[in-house]
């Protein structure tokens, strides 16, 4: 009898998208679990079977154990994949399924136990001799006793959550006047993300490389490495390009930190998919960070540079099938390189974004894989990971595989959102990612005068497009033979085009027969429409062809340009208003969200840069300050309220 023939995937997104498709092609039923914000996901519509298991907060849903279980039970689903996140390093969810008669797709609880804690996990590390770096892991967690610790250490150090990943309750602390505040965010964080407020203290190693070793093991004590993974290009302490092999990486050095990442493994016994992480200093020294014992994100470039599919590896060994390969048997053949992508915008602190999508064309092309879980009409809600799929690329060299993401980032079209595809293709472009010599601190170090770290300033040909799309939109609004028709044609229009908080105004001649000029400050741009059907507009700009997606309703104009988009607003017939300065005292929200903590109360007096509210989104907390000196006037939120993006929070005179 086999061992399981049904896998419910406690997921969503990208990661049971893709996890479905291998179990699909094996011969598993699926069955997929949706929050009520999820219930028209691409995830759903791929599985045999789904089921609601709750509201839209994850404590409610995908982190809510009874509910998951009983829709196993419910489907008569014999084995259950967690994917990343979520459960997937939740030893009570591991030993629920256990204890339900189902196969839990990963690790035994008391691995996930031991190692979902970075306290415990580096403890048991420097027991097994790998090598970790300075810090504090004890189990005293007063102020009193970290702010002792930190001393010993010295700055500048990493506060980290026990019980954390991807960035989540990490904060990296430069002197002894800001320790307390960042361990209080820290706790926070850790205890409404984890469960847990515990924390530990590591010396900060400046500008290290992040490199990491895909590990598998299986039911017969067998365990392997696959190759590394370079995942220093970050921002929050987040990945978002990573690659295989890393580009500084010698033979010797590979044999190291594989020999290091068994160890590791053999400490706790491990079975199935896992990741050893590794700090790599400029002299080739490397310390442990953390072991993932789940399947990562970034498990893609490991797939192309192996030729292995590490899900249906996952699925064999979770039947009890010993590993296909020994350890002399795995081959690396060429580059693989991957970036995130994600609704953020990098010009306001990579804060997440909200909001429908309302086209999404992935660049499919040759040796290039696209893993998402996006449909066209979706919401990208603030209650999820801003993650929305991933571009991978595979190349004979590092400069082919780089060569080919960097042609699907500019071409995938994405509208609706705000995401960081112009980011991206500026690191993937940079003279010294090209070169291969970065750390950790890339993009503080090379990117903080790129344009795609600061607000958008749209270019003439943007503002000529936008105008032009807004008049033929009005034009066709009539019938024949009036559309278009004006008793005044040689009088140019005047249009005000706004983004953001920024209007541009443009001058647009349309004579009929003519080609449309449009008169930006001292540019004047000549524009042609060749076609034109509400999803693509093909334009002949100053004599060049192109093409750009788009979508238009109610003076609102989503526009692809080549890498990202722009949410442009027609405000020709808007009342001209005053706009709020930096230094404005009404705070409002940055995005959709919930406030987790209000500080302070009507009349207190507050001061410019004081934390006022702290607001949550997407598994991270927003402290929101004080923009101006003054007393608080109105206070329009209270803890536990879900706040629109730009809906005003509190009022300071």
């Amino acid at each position: 009898m086999p061992a399981f023939s049904k896998i419910l995937i406690a997921n969503r997104g990208e990661i049971a998208c893709r996890i479905q498709r291998t179990a699909q092609e094996l011969g598993y039923r699926t069955v997929a679990v949706f929050s009520d914000a999820d219930a028209d996901a691409l995830h759903v519509q791929m599985a045999d079977e789904a089921v609601n298991i709750g509201p839209a907060p994850v404590q409610q849903s995908y982190l809510n154990i009874p509910a998951i279980i009983d829709a196993a039970r419910r489907t008569g689903a014999d084995a259950i994949h967690p994917g990343y996140g979520f459960l997937s390093e939740n030893a009570e969810f591991a030993l629920a399924c256990q204890q339900a008669g189902i196969i839990f797709i990963g690790p035994s609880p008391e691995a996930i136990e031991l190692m979902g804690s970075k306290r415990l996990s580096k403890l048991a590390m420097i027991n097994a001799g790998v090598p970790c770096i300075k810090g504090y892991q004890g189990s005293e967690q007063d102020d009193a006793t970290l702010s002792r610790e930190a001393e010993r250490i010295g700055y500048p150090l990493m506060i980290k959550a026990s019980a954390g990943g991807g960035g989540r309750g990490m904060r990296l602390v430069h002197s002894a006047g800001e320790l307390l505040e960042q361990i209080r965010t820290a706790r926070s964080e850790a205890l409404n993300g984890f469960g847990s407020d515990e924390l530990i203290l590591e010396q900060a190693l400046i500008d290290p490389r992040h490199v990491e070793v895909q590990v598998f093991g299986d039911l017969h004590g067998n365990l392997i490495y696959l190759g590394e993974r370079d995942c220093s290009i970050q921002r929050r302490h987040q990945k978002i390009i990573e690659e295989a092999p890393c580009p500084v990486m010698t033979a010797e050095l590979r044999q190291a930190m594989g020999e290091a990442a068994l160890k590791a493994g053999r400490a706790v016994h491990y079975v199935g998919a896992g990741t050893v992480e590794f700090l790599l200093d400029a002299r080739g020294q490397f310390y442990f960070l953390e072991m993932n014992t789940r399947l990562q994100v970034e498990h893609p470039v490991t797939e192309l540079i192996t030729g292995l599919d590490l899900v249906a590896w996952q699925l064999h060994v979770a039947e009890g099938l010993p590993l296909p390969l020994r350890q002399e048997q795995v081959q690396l053949n060429g580059h693989a390189m991957e970036v995130r992508l994600y609704a953020e915008d990098p010009a306001l602190g990579f804060l997440p974004q909200t909001g429908r999508v309302a086209a999404w064309e992935p660049a499919l092309q040759g040796g290039v894989r696209i893993d998402h879980g996006l449909i066209e009409g979706q919401s990208v809600s603030p209650f999820y990971d801003p993650m929305l799929g991933k571009l991978i690329a595979h190349g004979a060299t590092r400069e082919e595989a780089r060569r080919k993401l960097l042609r699907a980032v500019q071409d995938s079209v994405l509208l609706g959102v705000q995401s960081n595809q112009r980011l991206l293709a500026s690191l993937l472009e940079h003279p010294q990612f090209i070169s291969g010599e970065f750390s950790t601190g890339f993009i503080p170090t090379h990117l903080a005068d790129q344009p795609c770290l600061h607000p958008h300033v749209p270019s003439a040909e943007e503002l000529a497009i936008a105008a032009t799309l807004f008049y033929q939109a009005s034009a066709q609004a009539h019938r024949a033979p009036l559309a278009g028709w004006r008793n005044n044609a040689s009088v140019p229009l005047h249009y005000r085009i706004g983004l953001e908080d920024r209007d541009w105004p443009v001058e647009l001649n349309a004579e009929p027969g003519k080609p449309y000029r449009a008169q930006i400050g001292a540019r004047a741009v000549e524009l042609q429409v060749i076609g034109c059907d509400g999803r693509w507009a093909t334009l002949e700009i100053d004599g060049i062809r192109q093409r750009h997606a788009y979508r238009l309703e109610a003076g609102q104009l989503w526009l692809f340009t080549r890498p990202g988009s722009l949410r442009l607003v027609d405000r020709t017939q808007a009342l001209v208003s005053g706009q709020a300065s930096v230094s404005s005292g009404t705070l409002k929200a940055p995005m959709d969200g919930a406030i987790v903590d209000v500080l302070v109360s009507e009349g207190s007096p507050v001061s410019k840069g004081q934390l006022l509210v702290v607001l949550e989104a997407m598994k991270m907390e927003h402290p929101l300050k004080s923009g101006i000196d003054g007393v608080l006037k109105r206070l329009q939120v209270r803890v536990g309220d879900q706040v629109k993006n730009r809906q005003i929070l509190l009022e300071v005179e």
